[in-house]
């Protein structure tokens, strides 16, 4: 795939990243040409950071990397899906996704 089609309207896209086996939710985090790039490269899921404004390889500190899988896009081609084999936890807060905290439930 030409990833110029992906980067149209903005120099950074959301990627969402799903568990492969489970379709869990287990993060969000935002990429950029280089940064899909390299995850098609090495297997494993790369990012831009925006506070830090550099390019991060999720698992390269803490060891738990997220192995891509396949790759997906929406129907706008504005953001993809990587669904990922983890290695361990993906939050930084050591759970198994980012999203652990409830805002709204209906009964």
């Amino acid at each position: 795939m030409d990833l110029d089609i992906l980067f149209q309207k903005s120099d950074l896209i959301p990627v969402i990243i799903q568990d492969m086996e489970t379709k869990d939710v287990l993060m969000l985090g935002f990429t950029n040409r280089e940064a899909v790039a390299l995850t098609v490269k090495t297997k494993t899921a790369w990012f831009w950071s925006r506070s830090r404004e550099k390019l991060w390889n999720k698992g390269e500190s803490s060891g738990n990397y997220l192995h891509v899988k396949k790759i997906v896009t929406d129907c706008d081609m504005d953001t993809l899906l990587y669904l990922c084999t983890p290695d361990g936890p993906t939050c930084h807060t050591g759970r198994r996704s980012c999203f652990f905290q409830t805002i709204m439930e209906e009964d």
